[in-house]
Order: structure tokens, then sequence, then C-alpha cells
């Protein structure tokens, strides 16, 4: 709670308010996107119908109807793996700020495009709004964590970098507040739904020309020492930040002597092999943890418990702000304890939480308590998933890799987190259908192996900079006797961009 407090004072505040603004048109559209468009799919689905009559004087056949709303669906990750794709190379040429700006300009126009769909009578212009949506998201998701971890001093880097789960469920959670009935989920008023998250776009579009690149990247990319110190100042305020400066010229020494990696030479690179299996761990635990599961399962215990149909979608909001709530808290502890703890941890937990909730929900028909505490069980996962890992991961994504290797790093976890979100929105329905409650023992096996691997090779990174980080690593890398024999140098290269 001292970070988090130390963050609003007033030497921090510029630090605060790009924080803010970083993160309502980074992570925030990303979770809006992924709650929201479950709301109006009886509206759209009917929509599609309705055209198609107009247009050709016969109705679409259902599993026609259900084919193209699950493209609609599915097309927002196809845009969003294509944007994390061109987003590693784009970063690298034209810096963060301006290829954030023409994200948000891509949002604002997939915004217009989805709230005129309705009145143009064209469900295309729902697939086309929501592939420019998965464009413009795949750009923010890369670029968020990036910025935010680049901008923050050593003893806040936590707290920062973790706010990038904060929005990402702060979005999710206002999908579903807005999506309700009551608001924009009416049939009248879905389009206005879909085109609201051009407000974010709008507001980070405004207000981001007038913050400062990252400090980092006006020293190691730029060579630009005035400048880097005039952005620390203007975001860190007054004060003796010498240490942190000379972290940047020790990374900025280093990268002399390393290129910036393009994402085979990452793949190929010894001193980075440890980091890629960490991140690449991490963020399949993230997909594959079983938080889908507990949100598509949730709706069936709240019926089996008798809680009225109307009444469920603000039961399912209450687990939003679970969710919501636990990632804050995340933000306050994960400079105290450590990342290492909290991932390891918050494994462990869930994993538990998944063989309770797989034994519950396998008796529910035989004792009548037993969907009550079924109902606890998901509130308690949600609880211990943005405690732990939803915080977590990114942080350590970020903390792991130098400038001159992140964004093509990024460009590869982007890449498996469309991929994935597309490959599980397919299959896991199978998967409910073949093995219902028992699908969890699955999830319950990936985040038990995925502890063990973090405790045994993840080096506890709280407090340190991106040098010390990297000569942990060298040590599983190289080997403790290599690693000291070459005393933590790198191979001699060139200075190339990042891109495919």
């Amino acid at each position: 709670m001292e970070y988090f407090i130390l963050a609003l004072q007033v030497q921090f505040r510029g630090l605060f308010q790009l924080i803010f603004v970083l993160g309502i048109g980074g992570s925030f559209p990303y979770g809006f996107h992924i709650s929201v468009i479950s709301y109006p799919s009886a509206h759209i689905r009917k929509f599609i119908n309705e055209t198609w009559i107009e247009r050709h004087g016969s109705p679409l056949h259902p599993e026609t109807i259900m084919l193209l709303w699950s493209f609609i669906v599915s097309v927002y990750g196809m845009g969003g793996f294509l944007g994390s794709l061109c987003c590693g190379y784009l970063t690298t040429k034209y810096r963060k700020q301006k290829c954030q700006m023409c994200a948000n300009l891509i949002i604002l126009v997939a915004a217009l495009i989805m709230a005129f769909s309705k009145t143009a009578k064209s469900f295309e212009m729902i697939l086309v709004g929501r592939f420019l949506y998965g464009i413009g998201t795949g750009f923010s998701l890369n670029i968020h964590p990036q910025y935010v971890g680049e901008i923050s001093p050593k003893k806040l880097r936590g707290f920062t970098n973790s706010t990038v789960s904060v929005f990402l469920t702060l979005g999710k959670l206002t999908g579903q507040v807005i999506g309700l009935r009551e608001i924009l989920g009416s049939e009248a008023l879905w389009p206005w739904l879909l085109a609201s998250s051009g407000l974010s776009a709008l507001v980070q579009l405004v207000t981001l020309p007038f913050f400062p690149d990252s400090p980092s990247y006006l020293l190691i990319q730029k060579g630009n020492e005035e400048a880097c110190r005039k952005a620390i100042r203007k975001l860190w305020g007054e004060g003796d930040h010498q240490a942190e400066i000379d972290d940047i010229m020790k990374e900025k020494a280093a990268m002399k002597s390393t290129k910036t990696l393009r994402v085979l030479e990452i793949i190929k690179d010894r001193s980075l092999r440890w980091q890629l299996y960490t991140s690449v761990t991490v963020m399949t635990t993230l997909q594959l943890c079983g938080i889908n599961a507990i949100y598509f399962y949730s709706f069936e215990v709240f019926h089996t418990a008798k809680f009225e149909e109307h009444t469920i979608p603000y039961v399912s909001l209450g687990v939003g702000l679970c969710e919501c709530l636990s990632s804050i808290l995340c933000t306050t502890l994960i400079d105290r304890f450590g990342r290492r703890v909290l991932l390891c941890g918050g494994y462990m937990l869930m994993g538990s939480v998944l063989a309770l909730l797989t034994m519950t929900l396998s008796l529910q028909h035989q004792f009548f308590w037993m969907h009550y505490f079924s109902v606890i069980l998901i509130f308690l996962f949600v609880i211990f998933y943005g405690t732990g890992p939803s915080g977590t991961t990114i942080t350590i994504m970020v903390e792991i890799f130098s400038q001159s290797s992140r964004p093509s790093a990024f460009l590869i976890f982007g890449s498996i987190n469309w991929m994935g979100l597309f490959v599980l929105g397919m299959t896991f329905p199978l998967i409910v259908e073949n093995l219902g409650p028992f699908c969890f023992l699955i999830f319950l096996g990936i985040l038990a192996l995925s502890a063990i691997f973090i405790y045994l090779y993840l080096p506890e990174t709280k407090g340190k900079s991106i040098m010390e980080i990297k000569a942990e690593f060298n040590k599983l890398n190289f080997g403790k006797k290599e690693t000291s024999a070459t005393g933590n140098n790198f191979p001699k290269e060139q200075l190339f961009c990042t891109k495919l």
C-alpha cells in the first residue's frame, strides 16, 4: 500500500497521469471487447436474419446465422493477431507514442462503422468494425505494457506494470455494466454499445501528445540525455534520479554490442533462451488457467443455485467486480512480496479451487447445498487469479527483457495471446460438451506444472535492474561456470530494426 500512496503523491503526479492515459487506451479496450460482445448477441443474430430477408426475400438457416455470428466474434482475434504482428517493427521504427495514436485512429474508425451498421442495414459493417477493433487493440495491448514498464522508477516498477491488468479487468467490468439491457444492451441501442469503446480511444488520442516518450527510449534509441532527464523530471518530479539514469546508461552500453533483435534471432539467441521459456510458460498459463471456463460455468452455477433469470447478469457483474478489485490489490502487493510468491501462490491456490470445484459440480445434484459452495469457489478463483497471475504475468514479461529484445519478444507473446484467444474460443465448447465439469482437471494440471516451473527457474526480479536480471538468467542460459568465466559478456553484433 505504501507504493500506491507514494504514486499518488505530488512527486509522481505526472507518472500517475500517464499511467491512466496509457491504460484507458491500452489494455482497457481489450478487456472491454472480450466482455461486451456477448450482451447484444441475440440482437445481432436477429439483425443478420432481418437484413438477409430484406435483401433476398427468404430467411437464413439458423446454422448459417450461428456461423456468421461465430465469425463476427472470432474476427476480432484475427485482427488482433495481425495488429500484434505489425506492432514490433513499427514501434521500433516510429516510436511507441506515435503508433499508439495511430491505433486510436483505427479504433475510432471502427467505432463509427459499428455505430452506423444498423442504419446502413449491413451486418458486413459489424465484421469490418470488429476486425479493425482487433487491429487497433492488437497494437494497444502490445504497446501498453512496454510503454508503462519503461516510464517507472525501479521502486514503483511492479506497481506500474501491474496496472496493465487493472485496466484490462476494468475494461471487462465496464463492458458488463454498459451491456446491461437497462443501459446500452437493448435492441435499439446495441450499435452504440459496440461503438462506445471509441470514447476511450478519443480520450487517449487527445491527451497522449502532452506526455513525453519513455526516458529509456529517449536515451537509448534517440541518444538524447537532456530529453531523458527532462522526461524523468516531468514524470517523477524533482529529486535525485541519477541511479536510475545510470541503470539506463548501463543498458545502453550493453546495447552497443547487442543489436535490436528480430523475432527469429530472439528464438536462436542463447542468452535469451530461458527468458523466452519463462515468458511463453506464464503467457500460455494465463490463457489456459481456466478463467474462461469459470466465466462460462458461472451462468450454469448461478442458475442451479436458484438465482432468478433476470438477476444472473448482476451476479456475474459481481464476479467481474471481484476480478477488478483483486487486480487493484495486486498492485499494492507485488512490490512487497515479489513476483515469484504471487505467481506460484496464485497458481497453487487456483489449482486447489479447481479441484474443489470439479468435486462440487459433480455432486451438485446429490446435495442441495453444493451449488452454493460452487458459487463461493467461483468468486475465490477469480480473486486468486486477479491477485496473482493476472497482474504479475505482464510485470515479469516486461522486466526480463531489455530494450533491444522487448519489442520482438512482445510480438511473440501478443501472437500467442491472440492465437490462444481464437483457438480457445473455437475448441472450448467441444471440450465442455465432452468432459463437462471434469474439463477443470486439464487446467489444474497446467497450473501445477507451471507452478513447479516458476518455482525452479524464475529468479525474483523485484528491485533489480534489467542488467541484474539478465545476469541471473545467464546462470541458466550459459551455466554458472561458463557465466563466471565470460563475466556476463554478450555477443558483439550489429544494430538492426525489429521485424519478422
